[in-house]
């Protein structure tokens, strides 16, 4: 087995740091947007560009260095106070980052990033030049190390008098030359903030045959006048953090406002005081807030999948001792339950290794209206809501596409042109909202426009020209709007980039049906639409609830399941065939039979003395659901079916039992939503009486 490449693997690291820098530059140009300048959020957005191109001109990833280097240098600008940021300049800096995004991947993957739109934007930053740094900005970038001498003190510019003077104790470990670093390229970094005077300690370095060659024997001692803050000379030494012994040290007197705030990846430690000299002194030592180890994504599913098995052999194990019919305070029944719990315990562990904020595909989906705006002409800003919920890193991976297909969908349809809205009354800029939030243990995320709602009678038309449905079907605004998910429906006259080709909705529904989600969508005329993305947290295991209904064993899942009920001839009421309710406390729900309802067997002549689930959905909707008897409650591995299922409603994938029996896991929504001629809604006395 052959080692792996050491610099193969520095050189990926540095590509996941880049998706750490490109997040915090999104992050601070939506804070810019939304109309914060303070210096500090420039001075992110600023030293997020810097630290790409410091970590691309060690790989010589030369298109990428120009680049940034470019964009840097028009940061500086507004860093400086010399170029105010405004909105035309501030869409730029947007498009310039998604750009840099572009020329990052590419490196990455060795492909070509578009030269053509990176050409345009370069030329519309420079044109924010001024004279001075515009000829700058022409010369060549080279990163060619700053060469040192034997003895190894050098002094390479002249100190002014001018700026902070930083006084750096910097010791490598053996680790930083094994992992390909260069210490005279940090020293250049250096140099090109300031005058760096550079000391080499080489007391430590031994008899020539005591050399050992991967020890390290040179500390130095740097003193560097400039005119940036603490946190840009601390970045310098961002990509050895942990392979070197660091001290960064000034006159707190002489510090910038924005030295004392911390770096990415470093904390800042109390300031000593000197009691000798009563000079205050602030000290940075080079340590993570927490430590992250990064892991491949196939080592982490390989985890996930030997947990399920786990959890199946744990089921088995339970199946067995209780068919022994061992007495449950038994030793062995102890530790059965002692192991269901640390089996319980391991599969949380792992769910949140998995986890994942959306706040990634949140910042996808800002490019994608940035684009179809500039597209279709419109004024459309994106607001974003929950971007810390968290979901599965295999459900976020997988939900890329039919989010872009919806954001695309709510730009160019859903908005209406700017003469409209103003004429309407609204503001010339449309806005599209983003939002995600955890729900009855399931993740909903949102996609809402505020445009002028879904024309009713349009697409009514629409669907019976296409015949769709038949000129008679007498729908209700709710099932048209359902009408968008059908194949080849599209409300577009004109085949575009972006829509009109009858590849719409039924895409995107397919795609999050795959994911065990449903979509729905709801719209108020004049005011906008709104589609709703219902989504379970994982798609490993499950906590559920055995249930049996005319001899199938089925399990639906523990978190809708509010409370249990036996149903009595005082409780029932029926309001006609087919159609009756539960009266629980203060209020009725309405009653559905699983068994008539999956086409099991025809409807129970009377449901006196039936088991019945009170469940609680996620859009606040109360059912009761009546099944022949609960069997356990119990953790289930979930098991997708694949497409060569019929996708029946109201089942949503299926699981293998402690007996190796397969059962079905349900979706109660989805099974309220498609029983015939009922719906979920709330019933009070009154509705009774009449």
């Amino acid at each position: 087995m052959s080692n792996p490449d050491p610099m193969a693997e520095i050189r990926a690291s540095f590509f996941v740091e880049c998706e750490e820098l490109l997040e915090a530059l999104q992050d601070g140009l939506q804070t810019l947007e939304s109309g914060s300048h303070d210096d500090e959020t420039i001075h992110i957005v600023f030293r997020a560009v810097h630290s790409i191109k410091g970590g691309a001109g060690a790989f010589g990833l030369d298109d990428l260095v120009q680049f940034s280097h470019h964009y840097e240098t028009v940061l500086d600008q507004v860093r400086d106070g010399r170029l105010a940021v405004t909105p035309n300049l501030l869409r730029l800096f947007f498009r310039a980052a998604d750009q840099l995004s572009d020329i990052v991947r590419a490196c990455r993957d060795d492909a070509e990033a578009p030269t053509d739109t990176g050409d345009a934007i370069l030329a519309e930053l420079d044109a924010h030049l001024d004279d001075k740094v515009e000829e700058d900005v022409d010369e060549e970038i080279s990163f060619t190390p700053t060469p040192l001498s034997l003895d190894l003190d050098a002094d390479i510019e002249e100190p002014s008098s001018a700026g902070t003077t930083y006084t750096i104790s910097f010791t490598p470990e053996p680790e930083l030359y094994e992992t390909g670093n260069d210490v005279p390229h940090i020293f250049g970094a250096l140099a090109e903030l300031g005058a760096l005077d550079v000391t080499c300690d080489t007391s430590r370095l031994p008899e020539l045959k005591q050399l050992a060659p991967e020890a390290n024997y040179f500390s130095w001692s740097l003193h560097l006048t400039t005119d940036v803050d603490h946190a840009e000379v601390a970045s310098v030494f961002e990509f050895v953090e942990g392979l070197c012994d660091l001290e960064i040290s000034c006159d707190r007197d002489a510090l910038p406002r924005a030295a004392a705030q911390p770096t990415l990846r470093e904390t800042s430690e109390e300031a000593t005081t000197n009691g000798s000299s009563g000079t205050n002194d602030q000290t940075t030592k080079s340590s993570a807030q927490k430590t992250v180890v990064r892991v491949d994504i196939d080592r982490i599913e390989r985890l996930v999948n030997l947990v399920g098995e786990l959890v199946i052999n744990q089921a088995m194990l339970a199946q067995s001792l209780q068919s022994a019919g061992l007495s449950p305070h038994s030793d062995a029944m102890n530790g059965l339950d002692e192991f269901q719990r640390l089996t319980r315990d391991i599969q949380d562990s792992v769910m949140m290794i998995r986890a994942q904020p959306v706040k990634s595909l949140f910042q996808r989906m800002s490019r994608i209206v940035r684009e179809t705006s500039a597209s279709v002409g419109k004024d459309v800003r994106l607001i974003a809501d929950g971007e810390t919920t968290e979901v599965d890193k295999t459900v976020i991976e997988r939900l890329a596409d039919p989010l872009t297909h919806m954001i695309r969908n709510a730009v160019d349809h859903g908005l209406e042109e700017t003469q409209t809205r103003l004429a309407n009354g609204k503001p010339a800029q449309g806005q599209v909202r983003l939002s995600a939030a955890h729900r009855s243990g399931r993740v909903v995320i949102e996609v809402s426009d505020d445009g002028g709602g879904i024309d009713h009678d349009k697409v009514l038309q629409i669907a019976v020209d296409k015949g769709l449905v038949p000129s008679d079907s007498g729908l209700s605004d709710a099932e048209i709007d359902n009408l968008l998910f059908l194949p080849g429906f599209s409300t577009a006259s004109n085949v575009s980039d972006l829509s009109g080709r009858g590849v719409g909705m039924d895409v995107v529904r397919t795609a999050i049906q795959s994911l065990g989600g449903r979509i729905t969508t709801s719209s108020e005329p004049g005011r906008g639409t709104t589609f709703s993305i219902s989504l379970p947290l994982t798609l490993a295991v499950l906590d559920g609830m055995v249930v049996e209904v005319s001899g199938e064993t089925l399990v639906l899942p523990l978190n809708v399941v509010s409370e249990t009920l036996t149903l009595s001839d005082t409780t029932v009421e029926c309001l006609q065939p087919g159609h009756s309710v539960v009266r629980v406390r203060d209020g009725f729900v309405p009653l559905f039979d699983l068994g008539a309802a999956l086409g099991y067997r025809p409807p129970c002549d009377t449901y006196v003395d039936r088991v019945a689930l009170l469940l609680a959905l996620e859009d606040d909707t109360r059912v009761a659901l009546v099944v022949d008897e609960i069997q356990d409650q119990r953790q289930v591995v979930i098991k997708g079916l694949d497409d060569s299922y019929y996708r029946a409603p109201g089942i949503a994938a299926a699981t293998i039992l402690g007996d190796g029996q397969i059962a079905l896991i349900l979706d109660p929504s989805d099974i309220v939503a498609h029983a015939p001629k009922q719906r979920a809604r709330a019933i009070t006395p009154q509705s009774l009486e009449a």
